[in-house]
């Protein structure tokens, strides 16, 4: 259930490298709202400005002008204390290589966030135990991340960028080093943590298959986001992957206006 109000506001987005004649817009002016409880996802070609979009959100890199408001704070005019409330609990990142530590069990590492804010372990392995039950790793958690299939890994650091709460979890391309099987999993457990618990995710991918597990659609490309495409409130998923590789064909034919 999406609920009223702007959970995430991105306002007239650039980012440019290089200086005087020799300069690239990765971003060009991005702008948009993400209500609470919606799963938008951020699709274009490689090179198109989306992780970019998707690291200035998550303060990787700072933007070269713009701004990034969460709850209606502007997060580039935090302090170190805010900057780091916000990047340890506000936010959750699922990265495309998983970016588990090796000498770290699937328990420690998805337990890793809080441990650094010094949460109770109680509540903590409670939170935990509840995560690892949805994404099915509770028989995996004693073992290392050497020992785990991609996909497991993966499941793994998705309990991980949730297990502190956030008001909204980033993925950056998260079936990207998975076989379809795997890919299909994961995107269910994320398609259903949205639905039962109104979690936010953000989700850039060229991936149509994970893209249509969104409500929400963003196509961006040259910096610039030029077309939106929404999810039908009876529409099945299937039937929405349709629509999203019909836009992608007519796309590739050279309109940058389909509707």
């Amino acid at each position: 259930m999406i609920r009223q109000g702007k959970l995430l506001e991105v306002q007239d987005l650039q980012k440019i490298y290089g200086k005087k004649n020799n300069i690239t817009k990765a971003l060009n002016g991005v702008s948009f709202d993400i209500l609470p409880g919606e799963f938008l996802g951020i699709m274009g070609p490689s090179g198109s400005g989306k992780t970019t979009l998707l690291n200035c959100i998550a303060t990787i890199i700072k933007p070269t002008s713009g701004r990034v408001l969460l709850n209606g704070k502007n997060i580039s005019a935090f302090n170190s204390k805010d900057l780091a409330e916000y990047r340890g609990s506000r936010i959750g990142y699922l990265f495309q290589d998983f970016a588990l530590l090796d000498n770290l069990t699937g328990q420690e590492n998805i337990l890793l966030p809080l441990s650094i804010y010094g949460v109770d372990f109680v509540k903590a392995k409670a939170k935990l135990d509840e995560l690892a039950g949805f994404f099915e790793i509770t028989d995996i958690l004693h073992k290392f991340p050497s020992q785990m299939s991609g996909g497991q890994k993966q499941r793994v650091a998705a309990g991980r960028s949730l297990i502190s709460d956030p008001d909204i979890v980033l993925a950056d391309e998260p079936t990207g080093a998975l076989d379809t099987r795997s890919a299909r999993t994961l995107m269910n457990k994320l398609e259903g943590i949205n639905r039962s618990s109104g979690r936010t995710i953000l989700m850039v991918s060229h991936d149509p298959n994970a893209a249509s597990f969104c409500s929400r659609i963003l196509f961006i490309q040259d910096g610039v986001i030029f077309h939106e495409l929404r999810r039908k409130h009876d529409e099945s998923q299937e039937t929405f992957y349709e629509r999203i590789l019909q836009l992608l064909a007519q796309l590739g034919g050279g309109s940058a206006n389909v509707l």
